[in-house]
């Protein structure tokens, strides 16, 4: 298969195709038909290839195309080796048309989970071969992210100074506790005056602002990195605190969590905003994205 001398293949991509066309079709005369040539020329295509390997790699039974043991092996792996070579050609494509080979993604943790899958499934479903870098920011983190030159997209809380935005999604936090807590035991509506009695819940800011949107007491609180490990906390009685309530549904109805009594506060609505870096450059890659995202609200 390969030469001697430089071992470089001396079989072809179309000797290949010619195979799987034959097999796939039945026969020499329909691969013939299927791949828009001559039967003369698909017939000596796989024989051909076959002189080249020194493999017997299939056999005619009555009018059917029929692989050898050796041809079943060879012709998965030849399957890959032309579909590869076709995302080559067309990550060529997409690069010479300006599509970009990378997207640096920010996304503020509040994001609901499930639209960020959907929305990911529908870019990735495009074939572009463009790669998502993907990072979770909270709070300040977006707006230091895209000053930074880190990112080309952004969802973020709020619009940072010199940037535009455009409001992508409402996210209601409910405060809530696990059935047990004690703020549920004193089976009334509650004040600020108790919440300041007990540990507070919060997810950090991960810029560097260090924003504390949302504390309460500062000698009963719990900064955590991420919504997870501050679900995970209040879920096990370790705090109050308001999550995203579209990411804790099942927790709430499987018991875990329970719906604090406020007089004032109990749930809060925040906006998301769609922020490019830098709108006057941006690729068609990251424009798809966005339009997705818009998409999915």
């Amino acid at each position: 298969m390969y030469s001697n001398n430089m071992n470089i293949p001396r079989v072809t991509l179309d000797q290949w195709r010619a195979l799987q066309a034959v097999i796939d079709s039945g026969g020499y005369a329909q691969a013939a038909e299927q791949l828009h040539r001559s039967q003369s020329s698909v017939s000596y295509a796989v024989n051909r290839l076959q002189e080249q390997l020194g493999l017997k790699l299939m056999h005619i039974e009555g009018r059917k195309a029929v692989l050898s043991e050796a041809g079943k092996v060879l012709l998965q792996r030849s399957r890959q080796l032309l579909a590869d070579a076709g995302a080559i050609e067309q990550q060529a494509h997409h690069l010479e048309q300006g599509w970009e080979a990378e997207i640096r993604f920010a996304v503020e943790a509040a994001y609901p989970t499930q639209k960020l899958m959907d929305v990911l499934k529908q870019f990735e479903a495009l074939g572009k071969d463009t790669r998502i870098r993907l990072q979770e920011v909270v709070l300040s983190g977006a707006e230091e992210v895209l000053l930074n030159g880190e990112a080309d997209l952004a969802i973020s809380p709020y619009v940072p100074h010199g940037f535009l935005g455009e409001e992508l999604v409402k996210v209601r936090f409910i405060a809530v506790a696990h059935p047990d807590h004690g703020l549920h035991k004193l089976d009334r509506d509650l004040t600020v005056h108790d919440l300041n009695r007990e540990t507070h819940v919060m997810v950090s800011d991960s810029g560097s602002k260090g924003i504390d949107a949302g504390w309460l007491s500062d000698s009963h609180r719990w900064s955590v990195a991420s919504l997870e490990s501050a679900r995970k906390l209040i879920s096990n009685g370790l705090g109050f605190g308001w999550l995203p309530e579209n990411e804790i549904q099942q927790q709430v109805k499987g018991g875990e969590l329970k719906r604090l009594r406020l007089r004032e506060g109990a749930q809060n609505i925040g906006n998301l905003y769609l922020i490019y870096a830098d709108p006057e450059q941006v690729g068609p890659a990251t424009r798809r994205l966005a339009e997705i995202l818009k998409s999915c609200r």
